[in-house]
């Protein structure tokens, strides 16, 4: 097999990225966008020592999964990988990879895990963070990267995103090309606009524009205000933020509100949470209720349980466990999203909460050595999971059940399997899809110490 091959072949699963897989001579190759059952004629684009990559030609037997995507980006700029695959499908293979990574990482005997789809599949996302820089023709754009690329593909709607999104970026955009006011250049540290973020509450109807620079001022910035007003009459909250520094982090340290609030109001679960630029917050809001619902229930709380929430962002699972426990306590490293935390304990009148900033191991070991015991420990890290060090500080406080809320199915098998070495083994999994169209699943698990496991997965 050589690069520019053509071959015919029979797709027969999927990938943990979505990508078809089919075999020739025994060697594995990547297909993007091809779909289980359909034979497609090939063009081999890179042969690697474990794999080979190629490219669809021509369909040749199609799937009746197969739909035509709804984006003309689509396979352009990375962000949603299954649009050529109807719903029912994406959740077929979202479910296998989650019961693939339990059994083949985790170690687990488990026949199936129930999945919940989400409640919306289109214009689902309350957050957007577009990057800034020229088009083909010299005028200012907004789009997201080409994969592994920092090419810009412009973007003037997007499926998933609420649709104050792509007004708000787009009145950036005219008002840089009214004004003159540049695009940063990451090469050469010239220019000013960097990214356009919003955020919007589907449940208060209030949304918040931040516009990300790389100079303390901007130029025009009430005319900025007025088209955004004009464009995104939701806006209640219009800030810039000032980032001088080299590579790809979005948001730099100082930010300043151009008009409104500094953040905005939305309602999750029946509680109140106040939200700003950097604060984590679910992007899928209804799916959202129902992750958080799953997670308190497995909780299993009487209302004497003392509860301990590690990453716990803005207190949203948090101060949704204190109802039903005695007490809770959430701890995370982000300073600003514990300023929110504890204004939203007071916001919703949970006297019962108190939240502590440090990361995930010190905020644990500082319970420990007061004597702390918490009956229940939720945790929801990032998508690279937890450490070995955090697995075992929280297994040394013997809680008697822990909910593992996962974003990455893999490093959450991963984690179930050092868990068991520790004496607490796996009693429920359950998916939940916060991310349609793309590869992306969400799981919550239940670990229970072994002389208390009930069922048998």
């Amino acid at each position: 097999m050589v690069k520019n091959e053509i071959f015919d072949v029979i797709i027969d699963n999927f990938s943990s990225d979505g990508d078809g897989v089919s075999r020739i001579d025994g060697q594995v190759v990547f297909v993007k966008n091809a779909i289980p059952g359909e034979k497609c004629r090939i063009k081999i684009l890179k042969v690697g020592k474990s794999a080979a990559y190629g490219k669809i030609e021509e369909i040749l037997a199609p799937s009746e999964h197969r739909i035509t995507p709804d984006c003309q980006n689509f396979g352009k700029c990375g962000g949603c990988g299954l649009m050529h695959m109807d719903y029912s499908k994406e959740l077929e293979f979202k479910k296998s990879r989650v019961l693939e990574a339990m059994r083949r990482i985790g170690g687990l005997d488990i026949d199936d895990i129930s999945i919940t789809g989400s409640p919306e599949i289109s214009n689902y996302r309350n957050k957007c963070i577009y990057a800034v820089g020229r088009g083909k023709n010299g005028k200012p754009v907004a789009g997201f990267f080409r994969p592994r690329s920092h090419d810009i593909i412009p973007s003037t709607e997007c499926a998933i995103q609420a649709s104050v999104s792509h007004r708000a970026a787009a009145a950036v955009c005219r008002w840089m090309d009214k004004y003159s006011v540049a695009p940063y250049n990451e090469q050469d540290g010239s220019g000013t606009v960097r990214h356009i973020f919003c955020r919007y509450g589907f449940s208060s109807g209030q949304a918040q524009a931040a516009i990300v620079c790389a100079k303390d001022r901007i130029p025009e910035a009430p005319r900025l205000v007025d088209m955004l007003m004009e464009a995104c009459p939701e806006l209640t909250s219009i800030v810039l933020n000032v980032n001088k520094t080299r590579g790809n982090t979005v948001f730099g340290g100082q930010f300043r509100t151009l008009w409104g609030k500094d953040s905005i109001m939305d309602s999750l679960c029946g509680l109140n949470f106040k939200l700003s630029a950097r604060s984590f917050y679910q992007i899928n809001h209804a799916q959202a209720q129902n992750l958080y619902n799953c997670a308190v229930s497995l909780a299993g709380l009487t209302g004497t349980e003392t509860v301990l929430d590690l990453y716990c962002g803005t207190g949203t699972i948090t101060l949704c466990l204190a109802s039903r426990a005695k007490k809770v306590i959430g701890a995370e490293i982000v300073p600003e999203a514990i300023a929110d935390a504890n204004e939203n304990a007071l916001r919703n009148d949970i006297e019962n909460a108190s939240f502590i900033c440090a990361d995930a191991f010190k905020a644990a070991a500082q319970l420990e050595q007061s004597g702390l015991k918490p009956d229940v420990v939720v945790v929801d890290p990032p998508r690279k999971g937890l450490a070995p060090e955090v697995i075992e500080i929280i297994c040394s406080m013997s809680p008697k059940r822990i909910v593992y809320v996962s974003c990455d199915p893999a490093t959450l098998a991963r984690d179930i399997k050092l868990f068991s070495s520790y004496g607490y083994l796996a009693e429920h999994v359950e998916a939940f899809d916060m991310f349609p169209r793309t590869p992306h699943i969400e799981s919550v698990c239940l670990l229970v110490q072994a002389e208390h496991k009930i069922y048998k997965i």
